[in-house]
């Protein structure tokens, strides 16, 4: 190919016409050149292809189909001047060729015989028309680059000659001094005032402005100062410009004002100083990896997670190798643009195993096409399944109804919320005053070994964390110096008290084990644990305040229903006349309206050594004819027992024993569950035994016992009162006699130290200031009597109340109570009594209401030696009831004044004793005396004759 149709190399060439040189010459293109070529045959057509094809040169014959060549060339400068369009004609002429000028045709070629040669010419001013073209095109473009460039108005334009001096400068570069501008035309460019503000400035721009003119292209920024302080920073950019022999002929020198982005660049350095500080410092580590996993950034705070550094996290390979190569699905990605929260797990440098939450995102920075945002929520996910953990042991310890129990779950619980095999439960023990270890771990006693008792005290770690109230977390135990057992192997350590209960305590053989998280999972815990703990104590505190108001108020029910009964009882017991009466009362009553089962009353039998049954009622069943009673036996009945004892006896559950006791079995089979016996005993005196069955177990609680031992008491009265009442109505009587040798007998005491013989005379009264009685001595002087008396303490005070040759009459006033006294009780009388120092005898009346077994029993129980000497039956007149009736209208002190001056010979002819003589023995006036006399006198003759009755009077008529 020839050199000099190079040019039309990749040319785009439009040929119009159809003589017959058009298609040669079409061939000769193909030939000579790569140009691209397009063939139409008329002006029409010619302007189609222009219109939609980009043509770089037009070919075109003058004569063509009803339009001519001068035609087209026209219509394409109406459009364009540049694009080359040549005229080629074989009849052409000097006024076609002026013509075709003038239209602005590039070239018009006479066309001759087709000949190489022809062509040859054709093609070298072708390929000229192209290349001027080409050249005219690109200086217009130039042109209008450079006028662009020189009136842009974010831009300032100098331009310098090639020595340096200002040729020119643009409206925008203009507006940056104040001085008119044409007055430094021609001037160095360093020396104008747009850079005399410092010395450097004007130097830096001085050197740039030389190294253009030496032909390079050089680049700087500057800073402009002004006088209010402010800056502006301009990037100037000055390149030569040369001609076509490469000579300097000017400097273009352009100015732009980067003060915005210098200070965006600052804050940008700013900004990436402080992400990277950030990066740091973060937990979350970013990573970025083009397509094929291959690290293009690492974040610097990667060995938070991995431990790896950044340049470990390149030598490790791939992503997949962090975090799994089935971490996401890419299509999925591609879909959504970002993956947020996928949580995966990874493995540290370590080997220690981490949860993260991955996010990924498509990007495009650098090399990078995926961003990976991890998160560690090792953590995170550790407190969750710990609240799992401890959410489950929180709905264990509802159904905890012990203390005992509660410590189990927490310490088994402890290994999964807390991830700690090693945990123990201490429980205070008020009783004793220490902390006991009541639940621990294997764990806890392979690290440490058997856990010991403490005292309540600050001495240990366990006693200080319940004294002080104070939680305790320890990086190593060691450090403690209240730690009791140096050879344990615990370091980290948790005492949390668990309010008033005690400590809970959590334990691992590494150092520092127990940070923030572990922390407030151990206090979770342990408020857990304390919650239950206070539950369970207010339950029980409930339970057991329930059971006591049950209880009282089963108490009180009962306590109501037994002074229902003592009420009744107590009626019946004023209402009865004998003793028979009394006992059938009580047993009806405790036996009615299903109190109790069954009640029956008994006496011992001295003979057989049993107790025989006297009265019952309820549900008896056979049972006194089925069971004996006897006396001094301990598997016997209660009733037995009670006789043997004298002392309450209570069954609780006759089903206890029951193979030992063959009574049990009888009182089972009749349903008899629970036995209470009491003793009827009263002032020494016993009435047998009450025994009460009930149909249930523990039927009778302290309160019950008290109210039935008092109602014993209360019976055993009434039965001694209904005793005494009937000794003073009945006729028929027995005298026994007594013969007692008893040194400590007051009389026997008295008359041993005055070696004389007294004489019970009667007189017996009970006072506030002891018991008053009249005796006669013989055989010794009344003096000596006295003194004696008065040594004794048995005896408060002495009075000699009448004394003759034979006799005198005493009135002593004894300390302690008389015999005659506790004999009236049970309706007995003393009726002679002497005592000479050695011996004492006993003369006393017994009704046939009493028995006698009593007054020897009361007799036995007072005196050490007693034998009976003797046993008579008489009737008694009913002087006896005139007696009683007499003694129920006067006082005491009536009686005692009337007695007084009986013994005294008041009422003897002549008067042994005045009046004021008596009065003044019994402490009282000469008239208060009398007043008394009369008014007894008075009452005895009104019994007397109102029992008797007063004869008729006849009268004569």
């Amino acid at each position: 190919m020839a050199p000099s149709f190079r040019t039309l190399n990749s040319t785009h060439v439009l040929l119009v016409g159809t003589t017959e040189w058009v298609y040669p010459f079409s061939e000769a293109l193909k030939t000579h050149t790569t140009a691209s070529i397009q063939m139409v045959a008329t002006t029409d057509e010619a302007l189609s292809v222009l219109d939609r094809h980009s043509i770089d040169c037009v070919v075109s014959e003058y004569a063509l189909d009803g339009r001519s060549g001068l035609d087209l060339l026209q219509t394409i400068r109406t459009e364009t001047t540049t694009l080359p369009v040549i005229l080629c004609t074989a009849s052409g002429s000097e006024a076609i060729a002026s013509d075709a000028t003038s239209a602005g045709v590039t070239d018009y070629i006479a066309v001759t015989t087709p000949q190489e040669e022809f062509f040859d010419d054709i093609l070298t001013r072708l390929t000229h028309a192209v290349r001027t073209s080409r050249r005219t095109i690109t200086q217009r473009e130039r042109a209008r680059q450079f006028d662009a460039i020189f009136h842009d108005t974010q831009t300032a334009t100098w331009v310098l000659g090639p020595d340096g001096s200002l040729r020119r400068v643009n409206q925008t570069a203009r507006e940056m001094i104040e001085p008119d501008t044409a007055a430094v035309v021609g001037e160095h460019f360093w020396t104008l005032s747009w850079w005399t503000q410092s010395n450097e400035t004007q130097a830096d721009v001085r050197r740039i402005v030389e190294r253009a003119i030496d032909g390079d292209f050089t680049q700087t920024v500057i800073t402009r100062t002004f006088a209010e302080g402010e800056s502006q920073a301009i990037e100037l950019s000055v390149r030569p410009v040369r001609d076509e022999t490469e000579t300097i002929v000017s400097i273009i020198v352009e100015g732009v004002d980067i003060t915005e982005r210098v200070t965006l660049e600052r804050e940008l350095r700013e900004s990436e100083k402080l992400h990277r500080v950030t990066l740091n410092n973060m937990t979350d580590t970013v990573l970025i990896t083009d397509d094929t996993g291959e690290f293009t950034y690492v974040c610097p705070n990667v060995h938070f997670i991995f431990g790896y550094t950044a340049d470990e996290i390149h030598d490790v390979g791939t992503i997949d190798h962090l975090l799994g190569e089935t971490l996401f699905d890419r299509d999925e990605l591609a879909a959504d643009g970002v993956l947020k929260n996928i949580e995966c797990t990874a493995t540290d440098k370590a080997g220690r195993e981490h949860t993260l939450l991955v996010n990924v995102r498509e990007v495009s920075i650098q090399d990078g096409t995926l961003l990976y945002s991890c998160r560690d929520i090792t953590k995170r996910k550790q407190r969750e399944e710990a609240l799992a953990a401890l959410h489950k042991t929180t709905r264990e310890l509802l159904y905890a109804e012990t203390k005992q129990e509660i410590s189990q779950v927490i310490v088994e619980d402890a290994a999964t919320v807390l991830d700690l095999d090693a945990s123990a439960v201490y429980l205070y023990e008020a009783d004793k005053n220490v902390l006991e270890p009541v639940a621990y771990s294997t764990g806890m006693t392979r690290l440490n070994g058997p856990l010991p008792t403490f005292h309540t005290d600050s001495e240990s770690l366990v006693g200080y964390s319940f004294v002080e109230d104070e939680a305790r977390f320890f990086d190593d135990v060691h450090d403690s110096d209240r730690l009791k057992n140096l050879a344990t192997e615990i370091r980290s350590g948790a005492y949390i008290p668990l309010g008033e209960h005690g400590v809970f305590i959590a334990a691992s053989d590494i150092v520092g084990q127990f940070d923030a998280v572990l922390q407030e999972l151990t206090d979770l815990l342990a408020a857990t644990a304390e919650a239950a703990l206070d539950r369970v104590t207010r339950e029980s505190r409930l339970r057991k305040q329930d059971r006591e108001l049950q209880q009282r108020n089963s108490q009180l029910t009962q306590l109501n229903r037994i002074n229902e009964i003592i009420r009744e009882i107590d009626q019946a017991l004023v209402q009865a006349e004998t003793r028979d009466e009394i006992e059938h009362a009580v047993c009806d009553l405790l036996t009615t309206k299903n109190r109790f089962s069954f009640a029956w009353i008994g006496i011992t039998d001295p003979t057989t050594e049993t107790v025989q049954p006297r009265a019952w009622a309820g549900a008896e069943q056979g049972y006194l004819d089925s069971v004996s009673f006897p006396v001094g036996t301990e598997e016997a009945d209660p009733a037995g027992r009670t006789a043997t004892t004298q002392e309450l006896t209570k069954i609780s559950n006759v089903a206890d024993r029951l193979r030992q006791e063959p009574w049990r079995k009888k009182a089972l089979e009749r349903d008899y569950l629970s036995v209470l016996s009491v003793p009827l005993a009263y002032d020494e005196f016993k009435y047998g035994l009450l025994t009460v069955y009930a149909g249930t177990s523990d039927a009778f609680d302290e309160r019950s016992q008290a109210v039935l031992a008092e109602l014993g008491e209360t019976i055993a009265s009434a039965t001694s009162a209904v005793e005494r009442k009937n000794a003073l109505l009945t006729t028929s009587n027995t005298r026994l006699e007594f013969e007692v040798h008893d040194p400590t007998f007051v009389f026997a005491r008295l008359a041993h130290r005055a070696e004389c013989t007294l004489t019970y005379q009667g007189g017996v009264q009970q006072t506030a200031n002891g018991g008053y009685v009249f005796v006669s001595v013989t055989d010794a002087a009344v003096e000596t009597v006295v003194a004696a008396a008065q040594e004794l303490v048995a005896i408060d005070d002495v009075h000699p109340i009448s004394e003759d040759d034979d006799e005198a009459i005493l009135r002593l006033q004894l300390s302690q109570p008389f015999l005659a006294l506790d004999l009236a009780d049970h309706g007995a009388v003393l009726r002679h009594s002497t005592a000479d120092g050695e011996t004492a005898t006993f003369v006393i009346d017994v009704p046939s209401s009493v028995d006698v077994r009593h007054i020897n029993q009361l007799l036995i129980e007072t005196f050490e030696d007693v034998e009976l000497r003797s046993k008579q039956t008489f009737d008694r007149t009913s002087s006896r009831t005139l007696y009683s009736q007499f003694l129920e209208q006067i006082t005491d002190r009536q009686l005692e004044v009337i007695q007084t001056a009986y013994y005294s010979g008041f009422f003897e002819s002549p008067r042994e004793r005045t009046g004021e003589e008596v009065a003044e023995t019994l402490g009282i006036s000469p008239p208060a005396f009398y007043r008394h006399v009369r008014t007894v006198q008075r009452k005895l003759f009104s019994t007397l004759f109102d029992e008797i009755g007063l004869p008729a009077v006849a009268t004569s008529g």
